[in-house]
């Protein structure tokens, strides 16, 4: 019986085939249409696509036009092709704009740069444009079943553009170590990254660097500079103290602290002044 059952399986999914290879190759748009919404439903979505590729020129301006073109955005994304996903989602949100898909479309197109976003490592480009499509959807749609989601994911993307920002601030602080005015991008990359992401978990540590690159900056400047870069320094420290008492970086503070006090310490020459 096992074998009796696996020949029928086998036979089903020829007869299958061979019915999808006839269709495809026919002209008969309905008889395309019916099994493209078959495979739909069925989630073969790689073949209903391909019949929906076909038959959706076809059905611009008629009443079926709507349901042809959102099914076929939905099987790219289904089938991860989110490059075309967004095309497609877009074409859709423009030529039915008053379509009850909207929602779900606008949701769907916003997803599919946030899969297209790439590792923090690499360029954003992907993740500004997820980004903005998110939040218009979270400012519009804000009663939306997919508000939760897209929150979230907003929320990763906005995390890891922190991480980019974070990683390029650190190889600021590192590149001053061998060429001093790389410590002035360091103070400014700190700035930049404490404003733009104030409540990243990073932000301790990007308070921290600006103290060090600050006190760096100051000790390795001209002597005529020192003086006033070293209370630029006190300033970052002082600021650094007031939100972080108990930091995990309190050792390396106090020592940066010790070199400030000591270039802020008159000179002998200034003394005999």
């Amino acid at each position: 019986m096992r074998y009796i059952g696996v020949l029928f399986g086998v036979f089903l999914l020829h007869t299958s085939c061979s019915e999808y290879q006839k269709v495809l190759k026919e002209e008969d748009v309905k008889a395309k249409y019916d099994m493209a919404e078959k495979f739909y439903e069925e989630k073969d979505y790689k073949r209903a696509n391909r019949l929906l590729e076909q038959i959706a020129p076809k059905y611009v301006g008629k009443p079926q036009g709507e349901r042809v073109m959102f099914f076929l955005a939905d099987t790219y994304f289904k089938r991860g092709d989110y490059n075309m996903a967004g095309y497609q989602l877009e074409r859709f949100i423009k030529s039915y704009p008053k379509s009850d898909k909207v929602v779900e479309a606008s949701f769907l197109g916003a997803k599919s740069y946030f899969e297209l976003s790439p590792v923090y490592s690499l360029d954003q480009t992907d993740t500004d444009k997820a980004l903005l499509k998110l939040q218009n959807f979270i400012n519009t749609y804000g009663e939306s079943e997919f508000f939760d989601e897209a929150n979230e994911m907003a929320q990763k993307l906005t995390t890891k553009k922190a991480r980019k920002a974070f990683e390029i601030l650190k190889q600021y602080n590192k590149l001053g170590e061998f060429n001093y005015d790389m410590l002035k991008s360091a103070i400014a990359a700190s700035d930049n990254f404490i404003s733009g992401f104030p409540g990243s978990e990073f932000r301790e540590e990007a308070l921290f660097i600006k103290v060090q690159a600050a006190t760096n900056l100051a000790i390795n400047s001209f002597q005529s500079l020192q003086r006033e870069r070293f209370q630029t320094a006190m300033e970052a420290y002082k600021a650094f103290v007031k939100q972080y008492p108990d930091s995990k970086f309190k050792d390396e503070v106090a020592d940066l602290l010790e070199k400030i006090q000591n270039g802020l310490e008159p000179s002998t020459e200034e003394i005999s002044k």
